[in-house]
């Protein structure tokens, strides 16, 4: 028998402080994730001078609890991973240093890896990703349709031409007074809505590109209009309006792309924070039940940011021998679809 390989990924683009060792690519032994997310929702949303801080002082906090939880050591582990970037750049640069620091004392590869990779290779906690597959990359920066034709092997067939599904979301919850983190709340209003706004339907055409810069004016236009009237926004119903719409359109655009691919397509992927959403997966669900295609959505808990799913990506690049050096620098943007 070939053997196991251990992968420790560390995760700290933006206010999760996370660790995690998963064998083979795809079983995870442990994961620790500290969140700072009740410091930043005093201010509304993330403060990165204040992330980068808190990393700093719970990143050892955090490898500590790993080993324990995984009763493993450092040595155990074949190759070091750690995002990259996408993210803040203060908080990656310290996720990055101290994998270099890891990597230099105990002399495992570093691995550097990408945000998003990860949050499409989470799908391997579920299942292993079959080719070619289609995914649908959903987050607060990436609204993007994907041919995945083999590992790291990517071709966009459609993205936004604007604002960022998960960027709408938060834009939303604000203009409608909820507090931080604005997509999980805006979720739960509109499970208590009804669809009783007429929203205009963003990039109403069969390409496979996406906009949400007109959905998103015309819910500010409606909230400062019915301001300036004295009348009260029904906050549920607009929570629902809106959701049922943006949501609505992802799961459009995906049909259209499954047609389009149909002989190329043997799974469909939804990845980034995005794909938390229950309404997004029970349609999403419906659409390839009805397309006959398997559909693959991580658990919410690997949907929001954590190392698991950085060392599921990273394990593609060990096999491929693809390291970095201690030179490795964090960027604040790198586009994984750029090859």
């Amino acid at each position: 028998m070939s053997k196991d390989i251990y992968i420790l990924g560390i995760e700290t683009s933006c206010d999760e402080t996370s660790m995690s060792i998963v064998k083979n690519g795809y079983e995870e032994v442990a994961t620790t994730i500290l969140t700072q997310m009740d410091t930043h929702a005093e201010f509304g949303g993330v403060v990165p001078e204040i992330a980068s801080r808190m990393h700093t002082e719970n990143i050892t906090i955090v490898l500590d609890d790993l080993l324990k939880k995984a009763n493993m050591s450092v040595n155990d582990v074949d190759a070091i991973a750690v995002t990259y970037a996408p993210g803040l750049l203060g908080s990656l640069l310290v996720g990055v240093e101290f994998a270099k620091t890891l990597s230099f004392i105990y002399n495992k590869p570093l691995i550097a890896t990408n945000h998003i990779a990860g949050h499409i290779y989470a799908n391997m906690l579920v299942k292993k990703i079959e080719f070619p597959a289609l995914a649908l990359v959903i987050s607060g920066g990436h609204t993007e349709l994907v041919l995945m034709k083999d590992d790291y092997k990517f071709e966009v067939l459609g993205s936004t031409q604007d604002d960022a599904i998960g960027e709408c979301f938060d834009k939303v919850a604000r203009v409608i007074g909820l507090p931080y983190p604005g997509g999980p709340n805006v979720e739960k209003y509109a499970l208590k809505g009804k669809h009783t706004y007429d929203l205009p339907i963003p990039m109403n055409n069969d390409s496979l590109d996406f906009s949400y810069s007109g959905l998103k004016s015309s819910i500010i236009n409606l909230a400062h209009n019915e301001e300036q009237r004295n009348h009260e926004i029904r906050k549920y119903d607009l929570a629902r309006s809106f959701q049922d719409v943006a949501v609505d359109e992802l799961v459009r655009k995906t049909k259209l792309a499954i047609r389009k691919e149909k002989n190329n397509i043997k799974e469909v992927i939804v990845a980034g924070g995005v794909s938390a959403n229950k309404y997004l997966r029970s349609e999403m669900q419906k659409l390839c039940d009805s397309e006959n295609v398997e559909l693959s959505i991580p658990p919410i808990r690997y949907c929001t940011d954590n190392a698991a799913m950085i060392a599921c990506a990273a394990y593609p690049q060990y096999l491929k021998k693809d390291f970095s050096n201690l030179e490795l620098d964090a960027k604040s943007e790198d586009n994984l679809f750029n090859d």
